[in-house]
C-alpha cells in the first residue's frame, strides 16, 4: 500500500525514531509499504518517518528506473553509522522537500551496522551513492532534514524557495484527486 508522503515542517520530520524491537508482521507490512511508497514517488531511499512512523526503519533501491524497480532492495532496521571516512559535497533532494535540491557535505565512506526483517545483524561498507542515501535516511531516522546540515544562510534561503515549490507541489497533488 503507498502512504502519505510527510512534508516539511511535518512534526514527524523533527522526531527521531524509537528502536524496532520486534521482527513481525507489522515491519514486514511497513517495509513493503516504504517500497511501493519510494517506489511511486521516484525516490532511492525512505526513512519509516517519512511515512508518519517513528521507527528505526530505512529502506532503499539505488535502481529507480521502472524496469529495474526491486532488484535489489536493501533494508536497514536499527541503523547506525560505526565508521566514517573521507568527505564529498554532492547535490541532494528529498520526498519530503519535493523539487529542492541542494549541495550537502557527507562522508565518502560509511561503514553501517544494522539488523534485517529477521532480527539478524549485518554491516555494510559504502561508497558514492549508497553511502549518500545511508545517511541521508539515518539523518531522517534522527529527526535531521538534509537543509539541516546547510549554513544559516543557505537553510533560510532553501526554505523560501521551498515555500515557493511547495505550493506549486501542492496545486499538483491536488488536481490528482
Amino acid at each position: 500500500m503507498v502512504r502519505e508522503i510527510r512534508i516539511y515542517p511535518d512534526e514527524v520530520l523533527k522526531q527521531r525514531a524509537d528502536e524496532v524491537k520486534e521482527f513481525g508482521k507489522e515491519i514486514k507490512e511497513l517495509v513493503q509499504d516504504m517500497f511501493e511508497t519510494m517506489y511511486e514517488k521516484g525516490g532511492v531511499g525512505l526513512a519509516a518517518n517519512q511515512v508518519g512512523v517513528l521507527k528505526r526503519v530505512v529502506v532503499i533501491d539505488l535502481h529507480s528506473g521502472k524496469e529495474k524497480q526491486g532488484k535489489e532492495q536493501m533494508v536497514f532496521i536499527n541503523p547506525q553509522i560505526v565508521e566514517e571516512r573521507g568527505e564529498v559535497v554532492q547535490e541532494e533532494g528529498c520526498l519530503s522537500l519535493p523539487g529542492l535540491y541542494k549541495k550537502v557535505k557527507r562522508a565518502a565512506f560509511v561503514k553501517v551496522k544494522a539488523q534485517n526483517l529477521e532480527g539478524k545483524e549485518f554491516e555494510v561498507e559504502a561508497e558514492g551513492l549508497l553511502a549518500r542515501a545511508l545517511q541521508h535516511e539515518i539523518d531522517h531516522l534522527n529527526g535531521i532534514l538534509f537543509i539541516d546540515r546547510l549554513s544559516p544562510l543557505q537553510k533560510r534561503l532553501a526554505l523560501e524557495k521551498f515555500k515557493k515549490l511547495k505550493r506549486k507541489y501542492e496545486r499538483k497533488t491536488a488536481s490528482k484527486r
